[in-house]
């Protein structure tokens, strides 16, 4: 009799999770979409919980963000770093390589910048030219940072969130050595004032030709961010360099087997990612504060790794992701809590990467059929 039971209730229909043949694009907008509702959704909930009114809240964030140019200029000021850092980010997760450490990669693009401009560039050399060897300094010091992690991971086997993780605070501590000490301007954690020379050029420059530009913090970066997503783009999708990242990220030994030198590859890789970090760092000390100082970042580097989740590892959904993290991040900040911000970000974090199983499975209804000996009994 148990036997008998047990058999009919094999057969009752249950829902069972089936890999999808493959993601179109249509299905990737709406889940992403739908992720992002339930993330502010529950970011709304705790808010409530906490004291606060979510509706307000998130009122206010958005018109500060995105309600007049001028938030708009911010949010795109923020979105710069966020950019290039998600692009280093993202160029390394397709290979399956886990650089944690974008931050401290900033930190030493900043640092390397900031040498030329303060110690090596004349005040009275051409602009263009001193922001480009920033920009190259930039990237150097970005890049000697992630060969560190790639050389360790590749020869050593060592795992590269450990090694980037720690060099982030390497990274701060050798910034702060350098403005509290030979950089520094009497003690107060920043060196002196770039020269303008070395500063990127900004909108509000203009607004003697152009009055509307008045007050418009926005900063050449942005084209910089642009350029480097168009090539990396370019990069992974055009070139035999990106077909190999990609095949060693989906399958090593099927990379191996046909040729692709995975030591060196992780090395370019992780070089590359660096030097995009970096590039935000240079970014940042000439196109924002025009200084370097102890605290340049408010965590673009870690912000990064949300956003390269959230934008599917893609160059193009990358711009309108960080687009819109740079309004979370202007947003947080007029209504003077931090806090918003980081709460905002972790549960979007989580909600995406638990949301990763609606992408790669979908729920369906299984009916199995009876056995004859169950539909004859």
């Amino acid at each position: 009799m148990s036997t008998r039971v047990s058999r009919r209730r094999s057969s009752w229909p249950r829902l069972i999770l089936e890999q999808r043949a493959r993601v179109t694009w249509d299905v990737n907008l709406l889940v992403t979409l739908f992720l992002l509702v339930l993330a502010l959704g529950l970011g709304g909930i705790v808010l409530w919980v906490a004291g606060g009114h979510p509706v307000s809240i998130y009122r206010n964030m958005f018109l500060a963000a995105f309600g007049t140019k001028w938030g708009i200029s911010d949010t795109l000021v923020k979105a710069v770093p966020l950019i290039l850092t998600t692009l280093g980010v993202a160029l390394a997760f397709r290979m399956r390589l886990w650089n944690i450490g974008a931050e401290g990669q900033l930190y030493l693009g900043a640092l390397f910048a900031s040498g030329i401009a303060l110690h090596w560039a004349s005040p009275e050399a051409n602009q263009f030219l001193t922001l480009l060897l920033m920009a190259l300094a930039g990237m150097l010091g970005g890049t000697l940072w992630g060969l560190i992690v790639g050389v360790l991971r590749a020869w050593f086997n060592v795992n590269e969130i450990i090694t980037s993780l720690m060099l982030t605070y390497v990274g701060y501590a050798l910034v702060n050595y350098f403005v509290y000490g030979p950089w520094g301007e009497r003690g107060f954690g920043l060196s002196p004032l770039f020269p303008p020379n070395a500063w990127l050029p900004r909108l509000s420059e203009y607004a003697t030709t152009f009055p509307w530009l008045r007050g418009m913090t926005l900063h050449a970066g942005l084209v910089i961010a642009l350029l480097a997503a168009a090539a990396v783009y370019f990069l992974l999708r055009f070139t035999k360099f990106g077909f190999e990242v990609t095949l060693a990220g989906d399958n090593p030994e099927a990379a191996r087997y046909a040729g692709v030198n995975l030591p060196w590859i992780t090395l370019a890789v992780m070089g590359l990612s660096g030097g995009l970090a970096g590039l935000a760092g240079m970014s940042e000390v000439a196109g924002v504060v025009h200084r370097l100082q102890e605290h340049i970042s408010p965590g673009y580097g870690f912000t990064a790794i949300i956003v390269a989740w959230l934008a599917r590892l893609n160059p193009g959904n990358a711009l309108w992701v960080c687009f819109l993290f740079g309004g979370l991040l202007v947003g947080a900040d007029e209504i003077q809590s931090a806090g918003i911000s980081a709460l905002l970000q972790g549960i979007i974090l989580f909600v995406m990467v638990s949301g990763e199983l609606l992408l790669r499975y979908r729920l369906r209804l299984h009916r199995p059929q009876p056995s004859p000996l169950e539909a004859v009994s």
